[in-house]
């Protein structure tokens, strides 16, 4: 359970997530939300291993930053096991996938 286990990039408005997003990892990346929600408007999750429901509220989160930064935030390459957790919690107008 240690952070290196969540990893992250921006690079041209492309926030890419690596790794597992959960309770035990997702400090850093909370730690980091406004700086890279400034840059991102594309959240692509196609790399996350494992995301609890922490970290689904996270992603919330991070979509909510870039709105208030007057973005029009989407996600991209979300996984099977994400796209039930995002169905378990009614959360598919918030969290879509927009290939």
């Amino acid at each position: 359970m240690t952070a290196d286990l969540l990893s992250w990039t921006v690079d041209s408005g492309l926030l890419r997530l690596r790794g597992e997003l959960e309770r035990e990892t997702l400090l850093p990346l909370w730690q980091q939300r406004d700086q890279l929600m400034q840059q991102a408007e594309v959240i692509d999750v196609s790399s996350l291993d494992r995301v609890d429901s922490a970290g689904l509220a996270l992603l919330v989160h991070l979509r909510q930053i870039a709105l208030q930064n007057g973005k029009t935030p989407h996600f991209t390459g979300i996984p099977d096991k994400l796209r039930s957790l995002i169905t378990l919690y009614n959360l598919q107008e918030i969290i879509a996938d927009n290939r």
